[in-house]
């Protein structure tokens, strides 16, 4: 009932709104003319309905009720970040009976191993995009668009000199069109010209892995930033022919802003707030897909080695990432493999639509929590937790610790 009630509330206030303050209005003059019949009273009735209509109506130049929201100017090369009324419509009518996801969350540890061949070879990919609801915060709920049904996609992984044959399919409950680009792709669109798939439908892409790096992949379908800004990005991995270095532990983590109407933790299904998203405000910056997505569930052991694939789906903002209490030995900038890494960093910037490659190795055992370092944002869900275990090294670290605090600085 209350995901129902947040809905209704947002989506059709503003046009029943519109609709209701209008005919209100017109009876309010007619029935005002019939029963006073004073030139007066309707001149004075008819600046009041002139005046609201200049002062909250026309200064909008192209209200809509076709679109939401209802009044909006963009110059993008495609359509802006609007949703067309009649998918609102069908939402609401399907909001009960789309799939809930109990955990949005793609888990860190999902990385796929290394290629481990000495060969080019033909790779097939399938991928889903499926809309879902899921939560974003105990109570929050938003409509998100994904890739299998997790938030960031599956990473993916290939090796320079492969040739991916990778198959979209747009799942039958979807309301909208998507498609799929990947930076790794050398091609219009990156793959996006070729894969658009309706609900239901699906098309296969063939490209040659030419570069290596870390790449991020999204949906492109007109309003690109729309679709991402629902969770629709991931990463793609191409080794170089040598591979990477072996470490201990490989991780996947993505940040991701989402724009809602009712603001920071407001409860029930929220909205997608186009306007905040144009203005860059953000109400959720994520690591993977909600808040405490990466909270927990990343463990590693005194002494090994620890590799991150850090991506930011963006589509704002460059995220700050720092690992508290942690030097990166070695950063690949931008996933710039095959260029001499970063050595020693403390805080590596990953761009909006890219990502990094960052490495470390543990020597103090404990919880470490990572974080975007413009650190406003992890009160908005910018932060996770590696916890590490083993034998502490008292030449190193030492000093009595202060369980009421926590690891952050």
């Amino acid at each position: 009932m209350q995901t129902t009630f947040t809905l209704f509330y947002y989506l059709f206030s503003q046009g029943l709104g519109f609709i209701i303050l209008t005919v209100a209005l017109i009876l309010f003059v007619i029935w005002s003319v019939n029963d006073l019949y004073s030139k007066r009273t309707i001149l004075l009735l008819s600046l009041i309905f002139i005046g609201w209509l200049f002062l909250g109506i026309l200064p909008l130049g192209n209200f809509d009720l076709r679109s939401y929201p209802f009044s909006m100017t963009t110059y993008g090369p495609g359509d802006g970040p609007v949703l067309p009324f009649g998918n609102m419509l069908t939402f609401f009518r399907q909001v009960d009976e789309l799939e809930r996801v109990e955990n949005i969350a793609r888990d860190p540890n999902e990385v796929p191993p290394p290629t481990n061949r000495n060969e080019p070879a033909v790779v097939d990919i399938e991928l889903t995009t499926k809309e879902v609801v899921a939560e974003m915060a105990p109570g929050v709920y938003f409509n998100y668009w994904t890739f299998d049904g997790q938030v960031p996609g599956p990473m993916l992984r290939v090796r320079v000199g492969d040739t991916v044959r990778l198959t979209l399919k747009n799942d039958e409950s979807s309301l909208h069109h998507h498609n799929i680009d990947l930076h790794a792709v050398t091609g219009p669109g990156g793959g996006a010209a070729v894969t658009s798939v309706a609900p239901g439908e699906s098309k296969t892409v063939t490209f040659k892995a030419l570069n290596a790096g870390i790449f991020v992949y999204h949906c492109a379908y007109p309003n690109m930033a729309n679709h991402m800004a629902h969770g629709m990005y991931g990463l793609i991995l191409v080794e170089p022919e040598e591979g990477l270095p072996p470490v201990d532990k490989e991780f996947y983590v993505m940040q991701g802003e989402f724009y809602s109407k009712g603001g920071l933790g407001n409860k029930g299904i929220q909205v997608f707030d186009a306007v905040d998203m144009l203005d860059g405000k953000p109400s959720y910056v994520v690591f993977n897909g909600k808040t405490g997505g990466t909270v927990g569930n990343m463990t590693a052991k005194v002494g090994e080695t620890v590799r991150m694939f850090v991506g930011n789906g963006g589509v704002n903002l460059i995220s700050s990432f720092h690992m508290v209490g942690e030097i990166f030995d070695q950063v690949y900038p931008e996933g710039a493999i095959g260029s001499e890494p970063h050595r020693n960093i403390q805080t590596t910037l990953v761009p909006a639509g890219g990502a990094s490659i960052v490495e470390f190795g543990l020597q103090i055992p404990g919880q470490y929590v990572m974080v975007d370092h413009a650190l406003a944002r992890t009160d908005r869900g910018a932060w996770g937790t590696l916890t590490v275990t083993g034998m502490a090294s008292s030449t190193i670290y030492d000093g009595i610790f202060n369980n009421s605090s926590n690891n952050g600085h």
